[in-house]
């Protein structure tokens, strides 16, 4: 019986030890390499990734919205999504002039924010995000206004003086924001760091700006796509080429980020979606230039993680989304996974999303993420 056991338990052994090693073979998969050039580390993917579409799971546990009913649940046009360390949810929406609060349950707490320009009032609001500093933060068009985490308001930032785009604030309280900068000799997109006081500290990188008289009007022109990772790291990449760029928090270049990839060709509904049945003036009908084949991505978006998930022109095979590349905080391609809705934010293993029902009326949905690895 005793010598029984012994040839039960030494299966059992030899049972866990082929997983453990089948488990490290399937982790060693990653056929890239990783350089040291000047001081950077260059992170060279192939095409495929480690891991099949199977390791990456979504659970809806929570929708926010009614298509008819009570006006607190009830959305015009979602333009950004927020949440802080306790899981209220923060739905900032553009044409209402408001934001919603929500707590993790879904349950309406309370809104703030009207029509106007005067200090605390929304004006073409952009996005809504929780600063380091435990603060609202609203961007309109031409200014900042920033409240408590109850809505309430404390300051404005003026960037009269400042093109800005979609901002972030670091733990130190400096700005990261995509400039268009209109100098004769280089108009371009520029990636700029300022201090709070919107004081410049330098540039993370920059990219044409499209110029449709001189070179026709391409709709899917490439731009310089940037996202924050782990709070203060700024990922960022010229559409122009798979190469992502990521920088610490004093602006440093600390890895670069390359990926084979074989070019898709546009086709006529990439230029529909794009356009949105937009009637265009006939200036730009007439110039319009359609390159023959996709930039390698659209935009990035991060994980509290670290991983980095990479919008794709790839469709999903039903026509319900596209494929996003996801890279771990090393920057290998792990994954390669199916979104049918575009991701707003990623915290705490949660994934926010808006979506709209047959009727176009807005969801705020909040999935649960599981990774098998």
């Amino acid at each position: 019986m005793k010598n029984k056991n012994k040839v039960v338990l030494i299966v059992l052994f030899l049972s866990v030890s082929i997983m453990l090693v089948s488990f490290d073979e399937q982790k060693a998969k990653w056929k890239g390499k990783i350089e040291l050039e000047n001081g950077v580390k260059v992170v060279k993917n192939p095409k495929k990734p480690i891991y099949g579409e199977d390791v990456f799971s979504l659970e809806e546990e929570l929708s926010v919205g009614e298509a008819e009913g009570r006006e607190e649940y009830m959305f015009s046009e979602v333009q950004s999504i927020a949440t802080d360390d306790n899981g209220r949810i923060y739905v900032l929406d553009y044409k209402e002039n408001n934001v919603k609060i929500y707590n993790k349950n879904g349950k309406f707490v309370k809104k703030f924010g009207k029509q106007g320009q005067g200090p605390g009032e929304f004006h073409l609001p952009r996005t809504v995000i929780i600063t380091n500093q435990d603060e609202i933060l609203v961007q309109n068009i031409r200014s900042s206004a920033f409240f408590s985490l109850e809505g309430d308001f404390k300051r404005s930032l003026s960037a009269a003086q400042v093109r800005l785009g979609q901002i972030n604030i670091d733990s130190d309280g400096n700005i990261t924001s995509l400039c268009i900068i209109r100098e004769y000799e280089n108009p371009r997109y520029e990636l700029k760091k300022f201090d709070s006081e919107l004081n410049y500290l330098y540039s993370l990188g920059s990219s044409p700006l499209p110029n449709a008289r001189r070179d026709g009007f391409n709709p899917l022109f490439p731009v310089l796509r940037w996202n924050v990772i782990n709070r203060n790291q700024i990922v960022c990449g010229y559409m122009k080429e798979y190469e992502l760029k990521v920088f610490d928090a004093k602006g440093n270049l600390i890895r670069k980020i390359l990926k084979k990839y074989t070019p898709l060709e546009v086709t006529q509904e990439d230029v529909d979606e794009r356009l949105q049945g937009e009637e265009l003036p006939p200036q730009l009908k007439e110039s319009m230039v359609i390159p023959k084949y996709h930039c390698p991505f659209r935009r990035m978006i991060a994980d509290d993680e670290g991983r980095i998930f990479v919008w794709t022109y790839e469709r999903v095979a039903d026509g319900e989304g596209y494929y996003y590349d996801v890279f771990d905080a090393e920057g290998k391609y792990i994954a390669k996974v199916p979104l049918k809705s575009r991701p707003f934010l990623f915290k705490n293993s949660k994934l926010y999303t808006v979506e709209e029902d047959e009727g176009g009326y807005q969801y705020v949905k909040r999935y649960k993420v599981t990774w098998k690895i």
